[in-house]
């Protein structure tokens, strides 16, 4: 039975909202307070929600792809981003990427990355993102859209399922991060302890690096 959004509790993130510009455009004023060290901070934004899902199912495994176009993709093996169908038959997928994550943003002793920086949610990987295509598979069907500095390109379009369930976010940077080169067995540091459940991998397909 379809169920109206008014009455779906909010735990990590508002329902009620599908897009917040004025904190999207907060986050874009700030690219450094908000994505210290590059490319690599926005990659343990997206890890922590798959150590998340891991943690809650006992374990866990995650892909980083590094492009050859600059992009990155981080893909997990989860239950998928929780989307429901609203009292008029529309499917809704929790507003992860453009509203603000409640539990961390505008908390000051929210928990630290592996970089040793405040976790504040995964977008602030949408609105420090040329672009951002977000892919979620679940039991009961799969969807991608598409999100431009944070803000909604496209509507959710349902894409053909696999069979399988997880969780795809493949972003590019955007050029005012400074670059930094993804490690073929990365560094978790704290997160060896923090994130036990989840097994991480990381898939270079930009070609040799130079010397």
């Amino acid at each position: 039975m379809d169920v109206s959004k008014g009455s779906w509790v909010n735990t990590t993130h508002d329902w009620s909202s599908a897009v917040d510009p004025e904190h999207l455009a907060l986050i874009r004023r700030g690219p450094r307070e908000f994505a210290p060290g590059g490319t690599w901070h926005l990659v343990l934004e997206v890890l922590a929600y798959a150590a998340d899902e891991a943690s809650g199912r006992g374990g866990g495994r995650c892909v980083v792809t590094a492009h050859p176009d600059g992009s990155v993709s981080v893909a997990d093996d989860g239950r998928g981003t929780d989307t429901r169908t609203d009292e008029h038959g529309r499917t809704v997928r929790k507003p992860v990427m453009a509203t603000k994550d409640l539990r961390f943003f505008d908390h000051p002793d929210a928990e630290a990355l592996p970089d040793g920086h405040p976790r504040r949610g995964m977008s602030v990987v949408a609105a420090l993102s040329e672009w951002l295509v977000h892919t979620n598979r679940r039991a009961d069907g799969a969807w991608t859209q598409r999100y431009e500095h944070g803000v909604p390109a496209t509507g959710l379009i349902p894409v053909e399922s696999d069979g399988a369930t997880g969780t795809r976010v493949h972003f590019r940077p955007d050029a005012s991060l400074h670059p930094r080169d993804l490690p073929q067995d990365p560094d978790l540091g704290p997160s060896t302890r923090a994130w036990p459940h989840l097994e991480v991998r990381v898939d270079d397909r930009r070609g040799a690096r130079r010397p």
